[in-house]
C-alpha cells in the first residue's frame, strides 16, 4: 500500500541517486582522444567532483560553481586536458544555474546522444580528451539559439592576455 511515508522515501532515495548519477544511460563518448589516462591516473589528477562529472558523466549543484558569476575575457576550457571550450564573448546568463554559451570554440567539443532519466538529451564532452562537460538544448539565444549548458566543475577559466 502507498502512502505518504512510502512515497517520501521514494522520492528522498530517488534523489539521491539522481545525485550519485545512478540510472544513467548516457551513451559515453566514444573514440580516440588526444589525451587518455587509466581511472587511477584520473582519480589523481582530478577532484572528486571533477571525476563524477568529467568520466562518470555527472551534474554538479545548479548556482553552485564560481564559474557562474565568471564574467572575464578569456577562455573556459576542460578541466581534465586544459583544452579550450569556449570563449567568454559566448557566455551568457541562461537562468540555470550553469555557465551557459550560445557557441563552443570551433572542434573543442563533440556531442552524443544522452537518453538518462527517461529523456533524450545531446551531452557535450571534450573532443580532446571525451570528459564530460554538460548538454545542449536548443533553446538559447542568437545567433545560434543553442545553450550550451556546462557543469562548472569540468571547466576552468583562462583569463585573457592583458
Amino acid at each position: 500500500m502507498l502512502n505518504r511515508r512510502l512515497l517520501l522515501l521514494a522520492a528522498t532515495f530517488g534523489g539521491i541517486g539522481l545525485r550519485l548519477g545512478m540510472g544513467a544511460t548516457a551513451t559515453k563518448a566514444s573514440g580516440i582522444f588526444a589525451v587518455t589516462h587509466s581511472d587511477e591516473e584520473w582519480h589523481k589528477i582530478l577532484t572528486a567532483d571533477q571525476y563524477a562529472v568529467l568520466r562518470e558523466e555527472g551534474t554538479e549543484r545548479p548556482f553552485t560553481s564560481a564559474l557562474l558569476n565568471e564574467h572575464g575575457k578569456g577562455n573556459f576550457a576542460c578541466a581534465g586536458c586544459n583544452q579550450d571550450a569556449f570563449a567568454s564573448s559566448t557566455k551568457f546568463d541562461s537562468g540555470t544555474g550553469w555557465p551557459s554559451f550560445w557557441a563552443p570554440i570551433e572542434g573543442a567539443v563533440a556531442t552524443s546522444r544522452d537518453t538518462s532519466f527517461g529523456m533524450v538529451r545531446n551531452e557535450v564532452h571534450c573532443s580532446r580528451c571525451g570528459g564530460h562537460l554538460g548538454h545542449v538544448f536548443e533553446d538559447g539565444p542568437k545567433p545560434t539559439g543553442l545553450r550550451y549548458c556546462m557543469n562548472g566543475v569540468a571547466m576552468k577559466f583562462h583569463p585573457a592576455a592583458a
